[in-house]
C-alpha cells in the first residue's frame, strides 16, 4: 500500500497560507492536514470553519480535519460544509456508541470518519469504534503544538492496531524521515508532518523521504 502523506498546516505561514498549500501541494503532498484546537481538549486554539472553507478554494487536495475540541459532535456538520474529506474525533472526547450514527452520515457523504488516539490513552479505548470507522490517528506528540519530538511508545501502538484494524493508519507528532521508515515497518498508512515538511527548502525532497525512507 503506498504511504500518503500529508503536511500539517499548523507550520505553515498563516500570512501566506494559499501560497504554502500550493506549493506543497505542487511538491507531492497527497492530502493536508488541517488541526481544529478550541483551547479546551488541547491548551491553544487555532482556526475554524470559515478557514477550512477558505482552504478548500485554493486547493484540490482532501482536507483531512482534526477536531482536537472538546464537544466534537456540535461542529462535525460546518466543517463538511467546509469542504472536509476526512474528519477525526478524538477518543477521549466521545464515546463509540455517541460517535456510530455520525460515522454513518458521514460515510453517506463521502467522508471519512476517524478516530485518534492521545499518547497516554490506551489502544483498547478504540476498540469498539473499530467496525464503522474508516481510520485512526495515532497522536505521537501531546497535541496542541507542532514542533515537538516524536514519542517512540507510539510505535508499538502502530503495531498493536494494525494487528485488529484493516483500515488506514495515521501517525501525527514528531515525524521525519527516519521515523517515517519505522511508522511504515510498523504498519502506519499515512504521516503527518508539519515542521519537517514545511520548515525544508526543498519540500519535494522532504515528502519523497517521509514516503519512501
Amino acid at each position: 500500500m503506498r504511504v500518503r502523506v500529508a503536511p500539517s498546516i499548523l507550520s505553515a505561514d498563516f500570512s501566506h497560507l494559499a501560497r504554502d498549500i500550493r506549493m506543497v501541494e505542487k511538491a507531492g503532498a497527497d492530502l493536508l492536514h488541517i488541526d481544529i484546537m478550541d483551547g479546551h481538549f488541547v491548551p491553544n486554539i487555532s482556526i475554524g470553519p470559515v478557514v477550512v472553507a477558505a482552504i478548500r478554494r485554493v486547493t484540490r487536495l482532501p482536507l483531512d480535519v482534526h477536531l482536537m475540541i472538546a464537544d466534537p459532535l456540535a461542529y462535525i456538520d460546518p466543517f463538511v460544509k467546509a469542504g472536509s474529506d476526512m474528519i477525526t474525533v478524538h477518543a477521549e472526547t466521545i464515546s463509540a456508541a455517541q460517535f456510530k450514527p455520525y460515522a454513518r452520515r458521514l460515510q453517506k457523504v463521502g467522508v471519512q470518519a476517524g478516530v485518534s488516539l492521545n499518547p497516554d490513552t490506551r489502544v483498547d479505548k478504540i476498540k469498539l469504534f473499530l467496525p464503522y470507522i474508516d481510520f485512526v490517528l495515532v497522536m505521537s506528540v501531546y497535541p496542541g503544538f507542532g514542533g515537538q519530538a516524536f514519542i517512540p511508545s507510539a510505535l508499538a501502538k502502530v503495531v498493536k492496531l494494525r494487528s485488529m484494524f484493516k483500515g488506514d493508519i495515521s501517525v501525527d507528532g514528531g515525524v521525519n524521515h527516519a521515523v517515517a521508515a519505522q511508522l511504515i515497518k510498523a504498519g502506519a498508512t499515512m504521516l503527518v508532518a508539519g515542521s519537517y515538511i514545511f520548515g525544508a527548502p526543498n519540500k519535494r525532497k522532504a515528502i519523497e523521504r517521509i514516503r519512501n525512507e
